[in-house]
């Protein structure tokens, strides 16, 4: 055969032995084949050319052997959490619930416990991480300095150099060169993650890098990389912002001002101040005091460089429009401070216009006001504005505050936010309660998890469907206190047998056993 033999071979199998004839055999009798059958001929003369090619291949020079993995000498897995996590990464597990929706909790225990990873599953966790980002910093953390040299092995883990974590292997010289390489070359979630991560650990470098490349960073990531300078905000942030209240997008604009409003000593707070102060004013004493509201007759230059557009994008008036952007961007102490009234008090004061024709203002006083606590972190106005434990089902959920609560109860502490939410579905069980759940810590408490649980009885009860509350079904598999699953088994048995709900608590115990049984691996 000629030395372009692969090439010939190769055209025939394009364009098929009844279009082109085959290439002659190599030379000798050991070369010969049965042409009677074209097609399988050409694999026949293929097979011998890529053994003529290996035999005659000369080998390449040696190459060095890279060094081993740096020494990782945190504890391995327990053996049983090693085989859980086998199953986790394969995805599949009799009756339980989807374990890719687990993994998330199992990696963020085993991280909380400094563990590494046995040897032989960094490949496959480190599969996993490259299809699911959000997984990264727990995964990278545990796979540990085997994985980092396996992603310089291996291109398709070259996510592993661009994901920060929080205590990474070599100490803070690397950790400075890593955050600076992934801001560099990382993608843009990464990017965003890293500031976040940044922000948390009270670092100013995260500051430094979103400076430094500012002015080059598209509009649409300038909004999102603001706002994650939600974590960790401070004073110092206050000159880059008031700089962002000249930036060429309305939006980015319009964060840079919301996140001045959360800074009480800032300027931009004192100037909302100001205005709020002309907007609402306490009127009389005693039980004749009340609140009087004089909303802006303009937004001024001034008001839209601070982040109030002039058109209501809600398709309220306009004088409403300003006067809630105003009072929701001012600090709340104006009101305490000033009146010498606690926020109940405040509350329950009536709202009048100072035009005795106006309209009434107080919903759209205590609409702003939630922002305001909501924004401000603000727990004595929060819990003001939420009010005690719902008792009935219709109309505001327990207190003054318009719409859903799910905002004001992420500014309480954890185990009141628990209890409201707790109460709350006692009394209107789980229709209205996905957005509430959602703002609780998981895993869940013991009374809401038990709360929950008498409300899922309820509803199988009821005879409604499964699946009309499949999005809190589907939180509670992952968030339902694990100690529950006798209770969810005895309602399963109890449910019509091979009906939906059978099938669904059934499930549900189930994934509960398997959660409590990989935590109890982890803490060996």
């Amino acid at each position: 055969m000629t030395t372009d033999t692969w090439q010939e071979l190769h055209t025939t199998a394009l364009l098929g032995t009844d279009r082109r004839p085959l290439p002659p055999a190599p030379d000798g009798p050991a070369a010969e084949v049965d042409r009677s059958d074209p097609a399988t001929a050409l694999l026949d003369l293929a097979a011998l050319e890529t053994v003529r090619r290996r035999a005659g291949a000369r080998p390449e020079p040696a190459v060095e052997p890279p060094a081993p993995a740096a020494a990782d000498s945190r504890p391995e897995l327990p053996a049983a959490a090693g085989r859980r996590l086998t199953v986790l990464l394969g995805g599949h597990h009799t009756g339980t619930a989807n374990l890719g929706e687990l993994l998330p909790q199992w990696l963020a225990a085993a991280r909380r416990y400094d563990y590494r990873a046995p040897a032989a599953a960094v490949p496959a966790l480190l599969d996993t991480a490259r299809a699911r980002s959000e997984l990264r910093p727990d995964v990278v953390a545990l796979a540990g300095p085997l994985g980092r040299w396996l992603a310089r092995q291996n291109p398709d883990w070259k996510y592993v150099h661009r994901t920060a974590v929080e205590h990474p292997v070599g100490g803070a010289s690397e950790s400075v060169e890593s955050d600076r390489l992934l801001w560099q070359e990382g993608l843009f979630a990464e990017r965003v993650t890293l500031i976040s991560r940044l922000r948390r650990s009270g670092s100013p470098t995260a500051l430094e890098l979103l400076a430094g490349t500012w002015s080059t960073e598209r509009a649409e990531d300038r909004l999102l990389f603001l706002d994650a300078l939600h974590e960790g905000l401070s004073a110092a942030d206050e000159s880059f912002l008031e700089a962002a209240l000249g930036d060429r997008s309305k939006n980015v604009r319009a964060t840079a001002a919301e996140l001045l409003s959360t800074l009480p000593e800032s300027a931009l707070a004192a100037r909302m101040a100001e205005r709020a102060r002309s907007a609402v004013q306490l009127d009389g004493a005693g039980r004749t005091a009340r609140l009087a509201v004089s909303p802006p007759v303009e937004c001024d230059a001034g008001m839209q460089r601070d982040g109030i557009p002039p058109k209501s994008p809600t398709g309220r008036g306009q004088r409403a429009w300003w006067f809630g952007e105003v009072i929701a961007a001012a600090p709340l102490t104006v009101w305490t401070t000033e009146s010498g009234l606690a926020p109940e008090q405040l509350l329950r004061l009536p709202v009048a216009d100072t035009d005795p024709d106006g309209p009434d203002w107080t919903e759209d006083l205590h609409e702003a006001w939630a922002r305001a606590a909501v924004r401000q972190r603000d727990v004595g106005w929060a819990r003001a504005l939420l009010g005690p434990a719902p008792r009935r089902a219709a109309g505001r959920p327990g207190g003054p505050t318009p719409g859903a609560p799910a905002r004001l109860l992420a500014v309480l502490p954890e185990d009141e936010r628990a209890a409201w939410t707790a109460a709350f579905i006692q009394v209107n069980g789980l229709g209205e309660a996905f957005q509430l759940l959602g703002s609780c810590a998981t895993p869940w408490t013991p009374p809401l998890s038990t709360a929950v649980v008498a409300a899922l009885e309820r509803a199988a009860a009821s005879g409604a469907y499964p699946w009309s509350h499949s999005g809190v079904l589907g939180m509670t598999e992952r968030a339902l206190a694990p100690g529950t699953a006798p209770a969810v088994a005895a309602l399963a048995a109890d449910a019509t047998p091979n009906s939906a709900w059978a099938d669904t608590l059934a499930r549900l115990a189930e994934t509960l056993r398997f959660r409590a049984a990989m935590l109890a691996e982890l803490a060996g």
